[in-house]
Formats: C-alpha cells, structure tokens, sequence
C-alpha cells in the first residue's frame, strides 16, 4: 500500500509539471496577424528576392520571413503599431523602415508604392570598356558616382564610399598608381566597404595591369594562393551553370541557368581557397568549375574607421539570435542596441569575425546590349547585397 500510494504521489507531481510548462509555453504567446506584400527595387521596376522582412515585438524578438523570387512576402506579427523592416545584405547598404499596425487575425497588405527597397550606401563605379554595371544600378532607380583609377589612388575619395564597383577593364596599365590602389582597396574592405569586381577587373584583386593573363601577376591585394584566374576562357555558353549558393538560389527562384560568354578571352578562375571564397555559381560539366565567387574574410588592410556613412547614419548592423537559437543578421538604429545587447546580440554580422566587407567575383558581366538573360538576375541580387 505505502508503495501504491507513492507511485500515485510521483504520478501526479509530473502532471503537474507537465501541465505547468504546457501553461508556461503558451502564455507566452502573442496575439499576431498577418502582413503580406511585394518588394520591389526603388523604381518599382524589378521585385527583390531573398530579402529580410522582420518586425521586432516589445521584447526585441523577431518576427521574420524572406522574401521569394516574386519579392513577394507574407509572415505572422505581433499586434500593435509596429516598424517593419525590409533588408538586403544584412540591412548595411539597403533596406526600408515603414510603420504600420498589425490587428489581431487580420491580414494587412502593405501598400506597394512604401514597399520599394532604399539605397542608403554611397555607391560608385570605375567604367570599364567591357561592362556598364551602373546601367543595372540606374535601371533600378539607384544612385551611383563614376570615379576613376586616379581617384582609387586617393583614400580620401575611396573611403568616402560604401560600394565601388570595378567594370572589366576598368584597370589600365599605370603603375605609378597601382600600388597606391592595391593598399586603399585593401584598406576600403577591411573597413567595411564592400567591391564588385567583374571578369578582367580581377586584376585589382590578384595583380596585372589591365587584366590577369595568368598566376603570379605583379600587384593586387589578394595573394595569389587565395585565388588564381587566366584570361583563357573562350566564347561559348555554358549550359546548366549550377547555383550552389541555396539563398541565391531562393532569391532568384532558379537553381540552373544557361550563361553566354560573348568574348573569348575571360578570366577562368584556375585555384581559389575554399576556406576564404564560396562558390556562388559553377559549372558542373566541367568538374565544377567556380563562375562565381564571394568572400567576407579579407582583413589584410590597416584598421582605421569605418568608411562610407557607417559611422554617422546612426545604424548599426547586430547579429540577433531569437530564443530557440536562430541567429539572423540585421541593421537596426543605435538607439535600440541597448536593448538588444541585453539578451545577448552581438555587434558585426553573424556570417563573419571581422568588420571587413565583402567582395563579390564574377568571371561573367553584362554585354554591351545588357541581354545576358538569367545572369542579370545574378547581378541584381550581387548589387542588392553587397
């Protein structure tokens, strides 16, 4: 008898256990609605794929989905006036803050004309006589300055930007430059500012003085060891290029595609280190040669301060992880870190251990006629998240 009722003393202290953590669980649950719409770039032109949409409840936690290849968008929020978020590339250089309220089991469609992604970077290009990324860029309704390898020579008007985009052929053959160059580039990414390189403007990464015509190139800030190209590749298509990349996949909503190469002569990328690029996009008919490549890892350069309006536009970019321990990057305002911080975010990106920039590589660009077909959808998400 006294073992029966002891069993029954234990049995009932564990449903009450259970019990009290199904009560505990589901109070802490809030009354949401749904909030659905379509992003698109600022001059409504093209929807943006694989973006953050988030709203934060009154603990900072985060509410969130992505965007599809659509731009399209719809998640459960918690009730009440909110802000909602939308960001590309961690929210640094674009993203939008809009007010809205969320009612309880209600649906609330964002109006389209307040949900265009801004540009908040200082953006600039060098032109090259191959590639016209600023056509893309302006396509979009974004703003972006030329400058010219003179003005790469002078960290001052280097660091005044948050993107430079480097055409393929935009480097000449002037050495009493290129050196000044190869250490403000250096410098410019490990203080945040992100580069866009395409096709023979690798030279500014690796070395050569218009382009790369093989390993060992005089010159570059990337050591030869990190990543290698040759200008042997020949005017063909590639079929069925791979992305390999799964949020650039989503983003785009294809995960093959058909690249034309209409110049002999490309930079094929013969080594790179797996442990400092990911491959974005490569072509698995020819052993899974890399196509496309990006890196967050460069820190070579001299710690100075942050360049563009980093510093002074009163965001910052946190890594937040949520309770169940999902960790999603972010920019928010200075004014709430304070209490972010509290549970336990962390400044800088989740992705990286550096504040350096990124650095995309692509072996393909733009054709004089910008009719280079799925690729350009590439190039709009590298320009969107950089």
């Amino acid at each position: 008898m006294k073992i029966k009722s002891i069993l029954v003393t234990l049995a009932a202290l564990i449903f009450l256990t259970i019990s009290c953590s199904k009560d505990d669980s589901s109070s802490t649950k809030q009354p949401t609605g749904t909030v659905s719409g379509k992003l698109l770039v600022k001059n409504g032109s093209k929807p943006v794929g694989g973006a953050l949409v988030f709203v934060e409840d009154d603990n900072k936690q985060l509410f969130f989905t992505h965007t599809d290849a659509n731009g399209d968008f719809s998640f459960q929020a918690p009730i009440g006036t909110r802000t909602l978020h939308m960001q590309t590339g961690g929210g640094a250089n674009f993203r939008t803050a809009i007010q809205i309220t969320v009612v309880k089991d209600q649906i609330l469609t964002v109006d389209a004309s307040t949900c265009r992604l801004d540009q908040v970077a200082n953006m600039a290009y060098v032109a090259g006589a191959y590639d016209k990324i600023q056509d893309v860029v302006t396509g979009f309704g974004y703003a972006i300055t030329q400058i010219t390898n003179d003005d790469l020579a002078n960290y001052a008007t280097v660091s005044q930007y948050d993107i430079i985009f480097l055409d393929c052929g935009a480097k000449q053959n002037n050495t009493s430059i290129n050196d000044a160059i190869d250490t403000n580039l250096a410098n410019f990414v490990t203080n945040g500012g992100s580069l866009y390189a395409s096709d023979f403007a690798v030279a500014y990464l690796t070395g050569g003085l218009y382009n790369s015509p093989n390993c060992g190139q005089a010159g570059g800030f990337i050591l030869d060891d990190k990543l290698c190209s040759k200008t042997t590749g020949s005017a063909m298509t590639i079929a069925g290029a791979q992305v390999g990349d799964t949020s650039l996949a989503a983003a785009l909503g294809f995960s093959t595609l058909d690249i034309e190469y209409n110049l002999g002569g490309w930079e094929r990328i013969n080594n790179y280190d797996a442990s400092f690029w990911d491959v974005l996009v490569k072509d698995p008919s020819n052993n899974n040669e890399a196509l496309m490549l990006k890196t967050d890892k460069f820190n070579g350069g001299a710690v100075t301060s942050p360049v563009g309006d980093d510093s002074t536009d009163g965001w910052i970019t946190i890594c937040h992880t949520d309770d169940s321990g999902i960790s999603t990057t972010i920019t928010i305002e200075q004014s709430e870190w304070a209490a972010h911080e509290a549970h336990g975010d962390t400044l800088g990106s989740c992705d990286s251990t550096t504040n350096s920039g990124t650095i995309y590589f692509t072996t393909f660009h733009n054709h004089a006629n910008g009719n280079i077909g799925n690729a350009g959808l590439i190039l709009q998400y590298v320009i969107l998240n950089l």
